[in-house]
């Protein structure tokens, strides 16, 4: 999959129950809905960095996993989707590349550090919080946190969709969070432009860009 747009415009993504998951599986229907090329800023951000391992959280159809896995990185890729899995195994193979796949959100990822994580469009419920602790747990020291929202989100399209961007971790709510709490720096915060495919997302021509660093 690549992840060029997507589940900031729809609800819950990274949070695990029976029917989420099945309303992901029901969303990704009977064909493949991305293009299956990683995400570009994945491509600017990490080229450089020194292989690792690395947690893809809300992998999807698994395109940004398997560019990572093809460069020497051990993947670790979680989505709710079983669907999606299923194709994201699938393309992977088709690669010979190897991925962990799990299915679960991020709450269910486990107390494992990662040189690398990265999150494309996410979908986290804010709630009290404690979403954004688990999400910086993740990364090991020395690690690298690369987290994209689209810059600028319809509200009353998201709203149609059932999704009220209001409810879910912002691309501020991290910087200001990653701020505020030692042993963190954030190298890049910024707007940058985006090249979407047809398709969903399409709509979206800028993305917010963080990368941040654990000492």
């Amino acid at each position: 999959m690549s992840k060029h747009e997507h589940r900031a415009d729809l609800p819950g993504h990274q949070h695990q129950s029976p029917v989420e998951a099945d309303e992901w599986d029901e969303r990704y229907g009977e064909d493949q809905m991305w293009s299956g090329m990683p995400n570009e800023q994945l491509v600017v951000e990490v080229s450089e960095l020194a292989p690792g391992t690395a947690l893809d959280v809300g992998c999807g159809e698994g395109a940004d996993a398997i560019w990572l896995a093809e460069r020497g990185w051990r993947v670790t890729a979680i989505d709710v989707s079983a669907k999606a899995l299923g194709r994201a195994t699938r393309a992977a193979a088709a690669a010979g590349t190897e991925v962990e796949w799990r299915q679960v959100g991020l709450e269910g990822a486990g107390a494992s550090t990662y040189d690398l994580v990265s999150v494309f469009y996410p979908a986290l419920l804010r709630g009290d919080g404690a979403i954004i602790t688990t999400l910086l747990d993740a990364v090991a020291p020395g690690g690298t946190l690369l987290v994209v929202h689209h810059a600028h989100v319809d509200r009353e399209r998201a709203r149609e969709h059932g999704f009220d961007p209001d409810d879910y971790v912002r691309h501020e709510d991290l910087v200001a969070a990653l701020t505020d709490r030692p042993g963190w720096v954030v190298e890049i915060a910024e707007q940058r432009a985006r090249t979407a495919p047809d398709g969903p997302g399409a709509h979206h021509h800028t993305d917010s860009v963080l990368r941040a660093r654990r000492a």
